[in-house]
């Protein structure tokens, strides 16, 4: 693809492009005409989305990635960066928000919670801050949720493991910033406009239509926004709620 943009060649990876937030991250991105790579678990299902943005004149790729593993995340990082460009974004973007009373949570259930939204992201920060200081700039963004911040019954082991990842992000962050490259927290607090938001909360279209839920494409606009930010005025945290919402 012939692109006119100031960001022809630039890439970016979407670690976790799930239906909803990461789809529209990874949009977004294709939109500014950077190259999008997405992974998830079933990359098989990103074929609409590649196919949509292709049909706009937009690059993107799609793999299959458990990003729990590590040979899997190491060697999708190494086939982007050889094969398509240097990263000089990587969004992790996975969730793992399964309720669940900790008296019901048995240590299986509990170690793959961790490994989804905590210890995958760890590995995703590291494969991507090794690459990046070889060039000395670089942006790397984790997605949170309120249970980043704090425990909420029946989210034990999504709490423990959202705020492993904050807390992981942040020494991440203090060791990186001097080296110019960018890492970011994003705390979404509050219900996101998902079909299983939209199928599971009674009161969701009640809140859609009061802009109550929050949207996935407006969403991605600060995860752009954080990227573009200058160095001087960098964020750590953003978080991110409809004006209604309670907090």
């Amino acid at each position: 693809m012939e692109s006119t943009s100031d960001n022809q060649g630039k890439v970016v990876l979407v670690v976790g492009a799930g239906d909803a937030i990461g789809s529209a991250i990874a949009t977004r991105f294709a939109q500014e005409g950077y190259t999008v790579c997405m992974a998830r678990r079933n990359g098989d299902r990103l074929a609409p989305l590649v196919e949509e943005l292709s049909q706009q004149g937009l690059t993107a790729y799609a793999f299959t990635c458990d990003a729990r593993k590590e040979d899997e995340l190491i060697g999708l990082f190494e086939h982007v960066e050889s094969s398509i460009g240097a990263l000089e974004v990587v969004v992790f973007n996975i969730g793992a928000n399964v309720p669940m009373k900790i008296v019901d949570t048995d240590s299986r259930k509990f170690f793959k919670i961790w490994e989804m939204a905590c210890f995958s992201g760890f590995l995703t920060g590291r494969e991507a801050a090794k690459r990046m200081l070889a060039r000395g700039q670089g942006t790397i963004i984790f997605t949170g949720a309120t249970a980043s911040l704090r425990g909420a019954a029946g989210f034990g082991a999504f709490a423990s493991a959202k705020a492993g990842l904050r807390a992981m992000a942040q020494s991440l962050a203090k060791e990186m910033g001097p080296k110019n490259i960018h890492v970011a927290h994003v705390v979404i607090d509050a219900p996101v406009d998902t079909a299983w938001i939209m199928e599971n909360v009674p009161e969701a279209s009640e809140l859609k239509a009061n802009d109550g839920l929050v949207v996935p494409a407006h969403l991605a606009e600060n995860y752009l926004m954080l990227h573009n930010q200058p160095r001087d005025a960098w964020t750590f945290e953003l978080d991110i709620r409809p004006w209604s919402e309670s907090w």
